[in-house]
């Protein structure tokens, strides 16, 4: 009906435009999340989509549970479809159509399902739905019955093919749906967010598409950015970032958590975009035979992945040695989990200061809060860093308070000359 007699049948309808455009993105993004359960996915526009899953049925344990899986996520993902399953694809489409659940295997028993559907499950024209109702025709049997010839002059060979693709009489030829490179998927919110914890529900849904795209190629991310779209401010853009390539959704969810929880938004978001750059191949996890195994792999980095997705990408991260002999160049931050550098040296403490603290000296002794320190090892010369215009020279000594925490010190043998504290062992 038009939009006038329905406002005035329901007062309170909420009614928007039809946009086309997004009716086909949102169809596109089911294409490239729904290739996880086959290679072979087409769409059928504007509101259909063919998935030929016979030869994973071993791998995915059967019918039952990729239809329960493929409507598990489409329910995450935010849509209500009709699911249907069929031994040719136009009878899928159908039964589809028609609104209820129906899985037909057999081709022989597909005639009767068919044949029972009524003929508005049909694509077909205005003109021909007014044929129909001339000649009577409610149930797709009935044109079955008629001749066919009388049929086709009628509502044309269009018609004909159809019923004969349904009952697997002539081929289907579809042209198969390939997925992007890259992925990247927009959601527009049906009202603006002002706080960044209500953005979790739209950012799951795209995780799930995201989700699918990795397993149908096999692969993970180690990188990926959500970017929030305001009305009139530049796009906010936060970054998350992962130790260890994956596609475990509820390991991204988690982290999308706690890094929309640290965010401040600066004005309402009215979009929400996820892209995912790099993608990595990723191979099957081998698990223990044991239940409970305390070295369960994979448990350091989530730790990591969390602290950064909390804290920031940069505040947590590895140290590397480098080969210098001044302490303060002697280490870099890398990645955690990276390799670290061998390097032949004397014990160094556990906690370097960022700067050197002077240390007072009463009667050429080293004291530290106003306690004098006993020296239990050294001198250690370090000369070193000329080249660089950072040069050094000290003689450290590993000393002790009275109270017997250890600590590294150094006496300089340049002006000012003097003691200064550089670290305090564990």
């Amino acid at each position: 009906m038009s939009v006038a007699a329905a406002s005035a049948l329901a007062p309170q309808l909420n009614h928007r435009p039809r946009d086309p455009g997004i009716e086909t993105a949102a169809l596109a993004a089911i294409a490239i999340w729904a290739a996880q359960f086959t290679p072979v996915v087409s769409l059928e526009p504007p509101a259909g989509l063919l998935l030929e899953i016979e030869g994973s049925l071993k791998l995915l344990g059967g019918i039952d549970n990729v239809l329960q899986s493929i409507e598990r996520g489409l329910q995450d993902m935010g849509y209500t479809a009709a699911i249907a399953c069929a031994a040719t694809a136009t009878a899928a489409g159908l039964l589809a159509r028609n609104g209820g659940s129906r899985v037909v295997i057999e081709r022989s028993a597909l005639e009767p399902v068919i044949a029972a559907l009524p003929v508005t499950v049909l694509d077909c024209e205005t003109s021909t739905r007014n044929t129909f109702a001339a000649i009577g025709a409610k149930r797709i049997g009935d044109l079955l019955r008629l001749p066919r010839d009388g049929l086709a002059r009628r509502c044309g060979p269009r018609l004909l093919d159809t019923l004969d693709r349904a009952l697997g009489k002539l081929p289907e030829a579809r042209r198969s749906f390939t997925p992007p490179e890259r992925f990247e998927v927009k959601l527009e919110l049906a009202a603006e967010v002002m706080h960044s914890e209500a953005l979790l529900f739209a950012a799951k849904r795209q995780l799930t598409q995201l989700a699918g795209f990795l397993a149908a190629r096999g692969a993970g991310i180690q990188y990926f950015t959500f970017t929030l779209l305001h009305e009139v401010q530049n796009a906010t853009v936060t970054g998350i970032g992962l130790v260890a390539p994956t596609r475990d959704l509820r390991h991204l969810i988690t982290l999308t958590r706690e890094r929309l929880a640290a965010l401040t938004l600066r004005a309402p978001v009215r979009a929400l975009q996820l892209t995912a750059g790099d993608i990595f191949t990723l191979a099957a996890g081998n698990y223990s035979l044991f239940q409970g195994s305390p070295h369960a792999r994979g448990e350091w980095q989530q730790l990591v992945e969390r602290l950064r997705a909390r804290l920031g990408q940069d505040a947590v991260h590895g140290i590397s040695a480098r080969p210098d002999h001044r302490p303060e160049h002697a280490w870099y931050a890398t990645q955690p989990g990276t390799k670290n550098m061998a390097i032949e040296t004397r014990p160094r403490p556990l906690w370097l200061l960022e700067q050197p603290q002077p240390l007072p000296a009463i009667v050429s002794k080293p004291h530290y809060h106003n306690d004098a320190l006993a020296l239990i090892a050294g001198p250690e010369r370090i000369e070193s860093g000329w080249w660089d215009g950072a040069d050094a020279r000290r003689d450290y000594f590993i000393a002790q308070t009275p109270a017997h925490s250890t600590l590294w010190i150094y006496r300089e043998r340049r002006e000012p000359f003097g003691w200064y504290l550089h670290g305090i062992f564990g």
